[in-house]
């Protein structure tokens, strides 16, 4: 099977560089960037497909609800804060978690969405991402039933973490959690990489990464036909709308403040410390055995973003009872997780009506 393109992943950037040139290389590109004019956005950003309103609006991140009915607990997912925007919850028509939530009638469903980081927003880490979403679940009632999507899931899992009382279940699809538990070009790249190229990259962007300026150097053609086809899950008789959709998000791209970059690089990826049970958020070690919630977790087989270990390993540190933990490595790679039509009709229906029946 042909691989997804891995570029969207801005982690990976200087990983792919260093593979192509060699750190000398990514040395002269970084004076590029600093020499370079502020880049200007590629293209409108993606419009959502789900009628919506805008539920909160806080220094970090927006909450899009979709549905507040009375009654039940409501079902907050957390999209990444990568490369591209959170439309990836509900790019199109058969390629929407949002619409498949909503028809497996989940309640008060709400999609929390990393704002693009700002100058003003230049020195922001984990902590204030994870203090804002501590924020939106008290206003939807204190507790949730959560669903993090890839970066969305590590978040998704520190909260429950720190906050073990807030959570009713726990989803997390394709998360990077155990870097250690399988190899992968993404960590091997990270870790090989001296931590001066990630630094001389924010550095390049005034304490930013910046997204469009990261994808027009790495190559801004959008993906071919056969690849949207593949990650999409679509056959041949694929529509020009759906196939302009996916090209609008592959092109809009979004900046990432400094501090919370080089944390997930040297943390995260080249440490393992969420794993390894070392990283401190919010002013505590976080202690992945604190979570008592059941949890789903969502693996692809052919995922080379995110190998399947990577994330079934939580299963051997949480305090969840193994009953309760439910596990699904869908044959796909990794943003088929989250786009694909055959995941959301198959795998994602039987999470949701797992998470109905916890609710009720």
């Amino acid at each position: 099977m042909k691989a997804e393109p891995p570029l969207w992943n801005p982690w990976l950037w200087p990983v792919v560089a260093t593979a192509c040139a060699g750190e000398a290389a990514l040395h002269a590109l970084r004076q590029v960037f600093i020499s370079a004019s502020p880049p200007g956005p590629i293209g409108p950003e993606p419009a959502w497909t789900t009628p919506h309103s805008i539920r909160l609006d806080l220094p970090t991140v927006r909450v899009r609800e979709f549905s507040h009915g009375p009654g039940g607990l409501p079902t907050l997912v957390v999209t990444p804060f990568a490369l591209h925007g959170a439309t990836l919850a509900d790019l199109a028509p058969g390629h929407s978690l949002v619409e498949r939530l909503l028809a497996e009638r989940l309640t008060g469903i709400c999609v929390v969405e990393s704002k693009s980081a700002t100058a003003s927003m230049r020195f922001l880490s984990i902590d204030s991402y994870l203090a804002d979403l501590a924020v939106v679940v008290q206003d939807l009632g204190g507790q949730v039933n959560l669903i993090g999507l890839c970066q969305g899931g590590w978040l998704s899992l520190m909260l429950a973490a720190r906050f073990p009382e807030m959570i009713c279940s726990l989803v997390l699809a394709g998360s990077p959690i155990d870097l250690d538990a399988a190899p992968s070009r993404l960590v091997a790249g990270t870790r090989a990489t001296a931590p001066a190229i990630f630094e001389g990259l924010v550095h390049s962007g005034d304490g930013l990464i910046l997204g469009s300026r990261m994808l027009d150097l790495w190559g801004s053609a959008p993906p071919d036909l056969s690849t949207t086809q593949q990650v999409l899950q679509v056959r041949e008789d694929i529509c020009d709308d759906l196939v302009e959709r996916y090209r609008q998000w592959h092109q809009w791209t979004i900046n990432l403040p400094g501090p919370f970059y080089l944390q997930v690089v040297e943390q995260l990826f080249r440490r393992n410390e969420l794993a390894r049970g070392e990283f401190r958020a919010l002013g505590r070690v976080v202690d992945l055995s604190a979570i008592k919630a059941p949890l789903f977790l969502l693996a692809g087989r052919d995922d080379d973003v995110t190998p399947p270990p990577q994330l079934l390993s939580v299963h051997d540190r949480v305090g969840t009872p193994p009953r309760q933990i439910r596990t699904a490595v869908a044959p796909c790679g990794h943003l088929s997780l989250f786009l694909g039509a055959r995941t959301l009709r198959h795998e994602w229906r039987q999470i949701a009506g797992h998470m109905r029946t916890l609710s009720s």
